[in-house]
């Protein structure tokens, strides 16, 4: 029998820990509530169906816990992909503008087509990916200077556009009635209280179709680090590569703020935990940043739902406070590393 390498066993360890890290914070959040079930009577909740509890887990809680693990899925994954493929540790959907832009489009979408109905389920996640992919599209063709993306110019133009978004959502708001509003609140804010197994029906397409597509970019991405010229000689087709990279991230973080809205700094946290728990790797970077976000997405709403019960906390607030110092302290580090 052929002995694995040390670093192949680390990889697959670290997948392991957090496989099985995720069932285990789905069912955490699915039992702790105004209305408590402890975790370990679920399944025999499940398999009675008989009482309250049932109603609560089917109506309330499954659907907002299995929408958490999707949205922290999709935001980490595409936080992956823009890493690997900006080749900067820095990048995150809402750092780079992509979030804000999916956010101005949904909320154009809420705000200039009134009376959408039943299609607004369908065609809110659509109008959130158009305006994340002309955002990404906008911030590459800033950075890019000579084939080359400028780290300095890429957050430049992400901050120049997230502000940008910002205002133009403030015009927005300005005309908006009081329901609009308050759905705009929601986009700014983050969460997943309006969560409904529709919601999840109406995301699962663009969803799946992102997530199958970002997984499958690992190999190339690996390449990649190497340099574009080295790449190339590697057999990766560089600019439909980097067509499809874009594209697919900007469906991911359409769908997950056309969903919940602004929550933030899941796709720039999950990639690095993973780094450091285990290693660079994108073969295994991708999926197991994947189910690192859907874990610290599931317990970031726990924490939302019960610090400040009975009122609630919105998701983005919550990420945004641990998210925050992790990025200051990524700075540090990377300033650190550039002045050896």
């Amino acid at each position: 029998m052929i002995a694995l390498p040390r670093s192949v066993l680390r990889y697959r360890s670290a997948l392991l820990a957090l496989g099985l890290l995720l069932p285990a914070a789905l069912l955490l959040a699915a039992g702790i509530g105004a209305y408590y079930i402890p975790p370990w009577e679920i399944p025999r909740v499940l398999l009675e169906k008989a009482d309250q509890a049932y109603a609560v887990l089917v109506s309330i809680r499954f659907p907002r816990v299995v929408l958490a693990a999707a949205v922290g899925a999709l935001l980490a994954l595409s936080g992956a992909v823009l890493q690997g493929l900006f080749r900067n540790p820095l990048a995150d959907p809402g750092l780079i503008g992509v979030t804000s832009g999916a956010g101005l489009g949904a909320a154009i979408f809420i705000i200039l087509i009134p009376g959408a109905g039943a299609l607004q389920v369908f065609a809110l996640p659509l109008m959130a990916f158009v305006g994340g992919l002309l955002t990404t599209l906008l911030v590459w063709r800033l950075a890019s200077s000579g084939g080359r993306v400028q780290v300095l110019t890429l957050l430049l133009a992400g901050i120049a556009l997230n502000a940008a978004a910002g205002a133009l959502i403030g015009l927005l708001i300005s005309r908006a009635t009081d329901e609009q509003l308050r759905s705009l609140t929601f986009w700014t804010l983050g969460g997943y209280g309006g969560a409904t197994w529709t919601t999840l029906l109406a995301m699962a397409p663009t969803g799946l179709v992102a997530l199958w597509g970002l997984l499958r970019l690992g190999r190339p991405l690996n390449a990649l680090v190497l340099g574009e010229r080295e790449a190339f000689h590697l057999g990766v087709n560089l600019e439909p590569f980097k067509r499809q990279a874009v594209a697919l991230s900007a469906l991911a973080v359409g769908t997950a703020v056309a969903a919940a809205g602004g929550v933030g700094f899941i796709g720039l946290v999950a990639p690095h935990l993973f780094r450091l728990l285990a290693g660079p790797d994108h073969r295994y970077l991708l999926p197991g940043a994947t189910l690192l976000g859907a874990s610290l997405s599931v317990l970031a709403d726990l924490v939302a739902r019960t610090a400040v019960a009975p009122a609630e906390l919105p998701v983005g607030v919550v990420t945004s406070l641990l998210g925050a110092p992790f990025f200051i302290w990524l700075l540090l580090r990377h300033k650190r590393e550039v002045a050896r």
